[in-house]
């Protein structure tokens, strides 16, 4: 049985640290985004914006080369859905980004290499 996905609320712009502040700077002042305050269980520094019905996170990554686009599924079982999308021939890719114990999800990767966080 396929499990039911819709968009989650996230979106995450990974950027490489040289790049951080200009990219804050950019949603911040350039575009003039509503900063919001939220609390983030990641090890690495993180902004978030008002974008629509969505959070814009610009998270500030060591490592990278170049800036990285991160989406959110909603599913309304993550085992299953994991199953599922294995089944499907999807990478799921749990050892991008480790998650907090408390979240019930998976990262995956599309065929052009998006990389999704599936939650339920």
């Amino acid at each position: 049985m396929k499990p039911n996905f819709k968009p989650g609320k996230n979106i995450a712009i990974k950027v490489p640290a040289h790049e951080f502040e200009k990219t804050v700077n950019f949603y911040k002042a350039v575009l003039g985004l509503k900063q919001i305050d939220v609390d983030s269980p990641d090890q690495f520094d993180s902004v978030a914006f008002e974008f629509g019905d969505k959070n814009l996170w610009v998270d500030k990554i060591s490592g990278i080369s170049q800036a990285e686009i991160w989406l959110e599924i909603e599913t309304d079982n993550a085992v299953e859905a994991k199953k599922y999308l294995e089944g499907q021939g999807c990478a799921v890719r749990d050892e991008i980004e480790p998650l907090p114990p408390t979240l019930n999800g998976f990262w995956l990767s599309s065929p052009s290499n998006i990389i999704h966080l599936v939650v339920e």
